[in-house]
């Protein structure tokens, strides 16, 4: 049975968490859930100066919503692809969108997420004699993999590149905002206030998602309206509550990862952007659980014997979609020499969502408790109030574990390794 939360677009089962977590379980959490999340709205919580995502409808002013939506649909009428230059929070939330709502997403393509010659070599072979824009994202311009994507790859915007190339950066300095300014490329600001994971509803995200075609301002619109109904209800009718809690009661039990399941190819990349959100928020100090994802039905011809019967240390969260799929019907067959007819002129989404009921229920009887987060309809408002609620349950859970879910020293390990390596001048 879903638990609903008013008109939003989400809703929650958790009934084969039980018995390892029982809903009386996490409701006994919800009192320090409330605390900080007093502190995190208060920004007196670890990292409080890094929530302006917290209120999504004022990330962007209306002139700025106005501008990038100009830019990026000026940029779709006069060129064929848009080569997103990023990595981490700076690309994957926007891919997280473009590749779930795009109608065409192979309009944009991606650099600067690794350093591979076989990669960004095929990619401009792909790239050759297209009309190509570049959106490049970075708060300084010196993280390594953006940066020599840039070097490699801007050449591909043509002799007109200044009204090709659009820069999304740090306001006031940094060396892609000096190259933006000598060059005469268009700029939009990295807010100083929202880390790279929780930006996708800012400029970072905005304008290749934009380009794409999705509504942003219904995008947007979904976001606001999970964050006012989170910020006005009592615990028991908010969602992020449930999940925060479900994860942190789990971590405690024993369970050591948290598998992130989905049955649609196109959520692939919001389940990355989701491991970036998990993962660098709350993996600190030794804590916290291990983020992966599996695609469905896909990984259970792979994957899906360990989930069954390896190691009793997972936990599995069932992302689903309820309604608005495309029509397609199994067609019966006068001979039936493969035995399907019993499934003839059904609904291929039927199909697909008896395969996750059996799945949930045979992982749980299996061993591994899951819950479900299931969305109405996968459209602009759906996707827009799911990955708020994902930033906010992360933000919550990452205080309830204690650690600062906003920074992310350890991300600089490999790097001062790397520049010795590569003899960069200290």
């Amino acid at each position: 049975m879903a638990i609903r939360f008013g008109s939003l677009p989400i809703s929650l089962d958790i009934k084969y968490l039980a018995p390892d977590v029982t809903e009386e379980m996490l409701k006994s959490r919800f009192g320090q859930l409330e605390r900080v999340d007093e502190m995190l709205r208060s920004r007196k919580c670890a990292g409080g100066e890094m929530t302006g995502w917290i209120e999504p409808d004022s990330i962007l002013t209306a002139d700025e919503m106005s501008r990038l939506k100009s830019t990026a649909r000026r940029l779709a009428e006069e060129t064929d692809v848009l080569l997103v230059i990023g990595v981490g929070g700076s690309y994957l939330g926007a891919r997280a969108v473009i590749e779930a709502l795009g109608d065409n997403p192979d309009r944009v393509v991606y650099a600067g997420q690794n350093i591979s010659a076989h990669y960004t070599a095929r990619l401009r072979r792909t790239l050759k004699g297209k009309r190509v824009a570049i959106n490049v994202v970075s708060k300084s311009g010196t993280t390594t993999e953006p940066a020599i994507a840039f070097r490699v790859l801007r050449d591909l915007a043509g002799s007109d590149a200044a009204k090709k190339i659009v820069a999304t950066t740090d306001a006031n300095k940094g060396a892609l905002l000096k190259l933006a300014r000598k060059e005469g490329y268009e700029t939009f600001v990295v807010p100083d206030d929202i880390g790279g994971r929780y930006s996708v509803l800012s400029a970072v995200g905005l304008l290749p998602i934009a380009y794409a075609g999705v509504d942003v301002d219904k995008l947007v619109a979904g976001a606001v309206e999970c964050a006012q109904h989170c910020v006005k209800q009592k615990p028991d009718d908010n969602p992020a509550y449930y999940y925060a809690a479900a994860r942190n009661v789990l971590y405690h039990q024993g369970f050591n990862v948290e598998i992130l399941a989905t049955f649609e190819p196109r959520l692939h990349y919001l389940a990355e952007w989701w491991k970036q959100l998990y993962g660098e928020s709350e993996g600190k100090e030794h804590c916290a659980l291990w983020p992966d994802s599996v695609d469905y039905t896909t990984d259970l011809h792979s994957l899906g014997q360990y989930v069954q019967q390896g190691r009793r240390i997972l936990a599995e969260t069932f992302l689903t979609i309820e309604t608005g799929e495309p029509v397609v019907r199994v067609p019966s067959d006068q001979d039936d020499v493969d035995g399907m007819n019993y499934l003839g002129n059904k609904l291929l989404s039927f199909v697909n969502s008896k395969a996750y009921l059996a799945t949930a229920r045979a992982h749980r009887d299996g061993g591994v408790p899951n819950l479900s987060i299931l969305v109405k309809k996968l459209d602009a408002r759906g996707l827009g109030c799911l990955i708020y609620f994902f930033e906010l349950a992360c933000a919550l859970s990452g205080l309830a574990l204690g650690v600062n879910p906003f920074d992310q020293p350890g991300v600089e390990a490999y790097k001062k390794i790397m520049f010795k390596l590569l003899g960069k001048p200290t």
